[in-house]
């Protein structure tokens, strides 16, 4: 018998890169895309249609901004934070290869937002601050690549009706958030899956207070302490 296929195994790099082509060619033209991370199945878009079908299949508060799918050269770019604070985004992601999402105040007059829509980041910031998505699986680290090398930021939340956890599995989307998108990546299990319905852990890395709880929280708090000596402080 044959183990289940997961969003960790390898593929194939021309297959990679021909669906993140077709990804971006639908992401900008409007359209709305669910992609599949190692932390949960996600639906993301680049341009104000397509991230107000997001909400609207969710049925996602306005409240609850979208994040970015990023990397930590991404996150150099956009977040101000100390250097230190950056030399820890890539230590944690890198190095250490765990998946987080890390909250900071951001450039907003920075070449990489210049072409995204008002409304679009609008709604993927919060308070001064934006939250970006790291280290989240093959498919996720190619969009992050794409985004910087075509300067076409990427938005989403992960694929499931609004407070109804994370799904792993594609065939777990609710209908009304698949019908939502115009293009769908279906590559397994997500490697992270787990019976709480979380997703990536969130973190603020103005002062370590952790938003969200979320896959490999354990892992991430015995990082942060044992190489920067620091506590993640609890919601």
């Amino acid at each position: 018998m044959t183990s289940e296929p997961t969003t960790n195994d390898p593929i194939p790099p021309a297959q990679l890169a021909e669906e993140v082509a077709r990804l971006f060619t639908t992401l900008a033209a409007g359209g709305v895309g669910i992609v599949p991370l190692n932390v949960a199945y996600a639906i993301v878009a680049a341009r104000e249609g397509g991230i107000r079908r997001i909400f609207a299949a969710k049925q996602r508060s306005y409240d609850k901004p979208s994040g970015l799918f990023g990397n930590w050269r991404m996150s150099r770019e956009l977040h101000v934070l100390p250097p230190e604070r950056h030399a820890m985004v890539r230590t944690i992601s890198e190095e250490d290869s765990l998946p987080l999402s890390v909250v900071a105040p951001f450039r907003a007059d920075h070449d990489l937002l210049g072409g995204v829509d008002p409304f679009v980041l609008q709604h993927s910031t919060k308070a001064g601050t934006l939250d970006m998505l790291l280290n989240a699986g093959q498919f996720h680290d190619a969009i992050a690549a794409e985004s910087l090398a075509r300067g076409m930021p990427v938005f989403g939340s992960s694929a499931n009706q609004s407070l109804t956890g994370s799904k792993f599995r594609y065939s777990d989307i609710e209908p009304t958030v698949r019908e939502a998108a115009d293009v769908h990546f279906d590559h397994g299990v997500s490697l992270f899956a787990n019976p709480h319905g979380w997703s990536s852990t969130i973190i603020d890395f103005r002062d370590f207070r952790v938003l969200r709880v979320g896959v490999c929280f354990d892992r991430l708090q015995e990082a942060f302490a044992a190489r920067f000596g620091v506590t993640l402080v609890m919601p």
